[in-house]
């Protein structure tokens, strides 16, 4: 962990990339938890034009990373990008919150949030580029580091900001605090990120296209889709679990906040243990373990009647889920090794698709039996992801040279 840290803290342009991606992460943090609450409850969205809305806001960001990914390559650095998608955070949080009414809300959700969102790729996007120029071991620890800093945020801001808004009447104060996340990542970048060197002339406008259009190459494709359907195990569990807890399992509502709270904080610590295994061997091995041993997780799941039964599965949870949040960062930039921008924005497509799997998956498995049924379809999906994955990749099973 230490040597991690200490790579992270040396080079200015990581550190500053860490230090934003807990804020970017605080953002999230701070107002998914309370999105439906707010926009159904407070301010009286139907769910049907809430689901639509969030849909819509999905497709927005998967757009918005690829073309600000593509932007960003062309233009040869990232501060730019990254001061000009975290206005689009302060303005879509601050409106929200300061003028609570339907319209508003729509219009941030679907102009302003999904454009910020495109900042989690900037930011990989910006680790990739400044930390070039160090040994392969160094870039898997640097990687490692700053997705753990993500889910360090995600473990310690839901509570503090659930405590801090206990017994308020509106959720809306998460989106002030949201606000101000964003402007913290607008700050660091101005004050703090190293200004880019002139670099080589900006890509022509067939080039841009080109390279936009290259992310439909079939080849790419195919890894796509097998790193979705792994992912889709992860987008499963978040919907499963609260079912299969209260439901056959027999718990309780703090039984589901409990165990969640625990794969969290075990997730960041094997993603710094996976990326320790990762400098000795190959990125696409540790993830096929990883997704193996998430799909044992899922599939156990189906077979559990009571909580403890549940809790014994947390470290398996654990590990499976942080080489699964972890390892497809690099392999996903990989796939357009040579545009660092639009290599992130990958990222942004593995969520889109892996959650658009998952509705299938989960729509299917309810239709056919019991969410207990359902949760072994995911695991069994999830394996077929890691079978079409270690088919295409057979070269890379052996240990990486590159990242």
């Amino acid at each position: 962990m230490w040597p991690t840290l200490s790579v992270i803290l040396h080079n200015p342009g990581v550190r500053v990339s860490a230090i934003s991606i807990f804020f970017f992460g605080l953002t999230g943090a701070t107002t998914a938890p309370f999105m439906s609450l707010i926009g159904i409850h407070e301010l009286g969205l139907s769910n049907a034009h809430y689901s639509l809305l969030i849909f819509a806001a999905s497709c927005i960001n998967v757009v918005a990373s690829v073309l600000v990914g593509a932007f960003a390559d062309r233009m040869g650095h990232f501060r730019l990008p990254m001061m000009a998608v975290s206005l689009f955070g302060i303005i879509g949080y601050g409106a929200v919150y300061l003028v609570p009414h339907q319209m508003v809300f729509v219009v941030c959700t679907l102009c302003c949030l999904p454009v910020f969102g495109a900042l989690n790729s900037l930011i990989f996007a910006n680790v990739r580029s400044a930390s070039s120029h160090m040994p392969v071991r160094d870039l898997i620890a640097v990687n490692s580091g700053v997705r753990a800093i993500i889910s360090a945020s995600w473990v310690l801001v839901p509570g503090v900001v659930g405590f801090m808004l206990a017994g308020s009447s509106s959720m809306l104060p998460a989106f002030l605090y949201a606000c101000l996340g964003a402007f913290a990542c607008f700050l660091l970048y101005v004050l703090f990120l190293p200004k880019a060197e002139r670099g080589a002339p900006a890509a022509t406008h067939s080039k841009f296209l080109a390279s936009i259009f290259s992310v439909a190459s079939p080849g790419l494709l195919l890894r796509l889709l097998a790193v979705a359907l792994i992912s889709s195990m992860m987008q499963m569990n978040g919907v499963i679990l609260p079912l299969l807890v209260v439901g056959p399992a027999h718990g309780t509502n703090a039984d589901v906040g409990v165990l969640v709270g625990i794969v969290a904080f075990l997730e960041i610590v094997f993603i710094l243990f996976w990326g320790w295994v990762e400098r000795r061997s190959s990125s696409v091995l540790i993830l096929a373990i990883g997704a193996v041993l998430y799909c044992g997780y899922l599939f156990l799941l189906g077979f559990a009647t009571t909580p403890w039964q549940v809790y014994l599965l947390t470290p398996l949870a654990g590990l499976g889920a942080a080489a699964i949040i972890s390892v497809p960062i690099s392999y996903l930039q990989n796939l357009i090794a040579d545009r660092a921008g639009l290599g992130s924005s990958l990222i942004a497509v593995n969520m889109f698709l892996s959650g658009g799997l998952n509705s299938l998956v989960f729509a299917l498995g309810t239709r056919v039996s019991d969410y207990a049924f359902t949760a072994k379809l995911g695991a069994v999906v999830g394996l077929l992801g890691v079978v079409m994955m270690m088919v295409m990749e057979k070269p890379r099973l052996r240990p990486s040279r590159s990242v």
